[in-house]
């Protein structure tokens, strides 16, 4: 008897160029017009137009003065609904208590919004002397452990739109692209991503991705500490931590 394979799923090309042409605009640091995209994605400038033009009428893109196409805080807030629906926050709370007992530092969630990490809960160093961040607070990605994790599990990706975009916070920031991505090997080894007070004088911090079991990265875990806290090894030890977490994490998100 033969079997017959399953066929596959039929896909909307209209709806796939449409998400495209989204996509593409949400990475972009700045608006970009019909041609550009069409060159970029593959597709007439006709076709680029009357998608760029029914996803105007939906709200998730804005025509600017400049003739240029941008996407508009409606994707922004998609994204944001789809981190909340999977109650990130409550699976991460045992992880973030464990960081915090084990460390006494500041301990992050964070997400990425464009080339920043928003931080989405925390709990409080109890430290004398402390780092500290509000929730909500953000911070660009390649300057903190938590955006590196992030870079680094999603490099291929955002290689491009990161490389014109290393702007200088300490004299330890990492400007330089071959620089950046030597790092981003470096974290992928180790399992842990190491900011050696990149954003904030004499502040560290560590971070390691949350992921899907695709390997897309949503999150990261971070210690935050001034570098006066850091005890013998703790590079180590805080790096290990805070992947331990992190894949614990991962795996809930695998089982839901």
């Amino acid at each position: 008897m033969n079997s017959q394979a399953p066929s596959e799923p039929k896909v909307d090309s209209t709806l796939s160029k449409g998400l495209t042409i989204l996509e593409n605009l949400a990475g972009s640091l700045q608006g970009k017009g019909v041609t550009e995209l069409s060159k970029e994605l593959g597709l007439t400038k006709s076709n680029t137009f009357r998608l760029l033009q029914t996803l105007v009428t939906l709200g998730y893109v804005q025509h600017l003065p400049d003739k240029t196409y941008a996407a508009t805080l409606k994707t922004w807030r998609v994204g944001r609904a789809s981190v909340e629906n999977l109650n990130l926050r409550d699976m991460a709370a045992p992880e973030l208590t464990f960081l915090s007992q084990e460390t006494g530092e500041a301990i992050y969630l964070a997400v990425r919004e464009n080339l920043s990490v928003v931080y989405i809960d925390k709990i409080d160093s109890q430290k004398p002397i402390r780092s500290w961040n509000a929730i909500g607070g953000t911070a660009p990605l390649h300057c903190v452990g938590t955006g590196k994790a992030i870079l680094a599990a999603d490099f291929d990706k955002l290689r491009d739109q990161i490389s014109g975009a290393l702007t200088r916070h300490t004299d330890k920031t990492l400007t330089d692209a071959a620089a950046l991505e030597a790092d981003i090997v470096t974290t992928l080894a180790r399992g842990y991503a190491y900011d050696t007070g990149e954003f904030r004088e004499r502040i560290l911090s560590f971070g390691a991705a949350i992921t899907l079991p695709s390997g897309e990265p949503i999150a990261a875990l971070g210690i935050s500490l001034p570098d006066i806290n850091l005890p013998e090894g703790g590079v180590e030890r805080y790096g290990g931590l805070v992947s331990h977490a992190a894949r614990s994490v991962s795996a809930k998100l695998g089982r839901g």
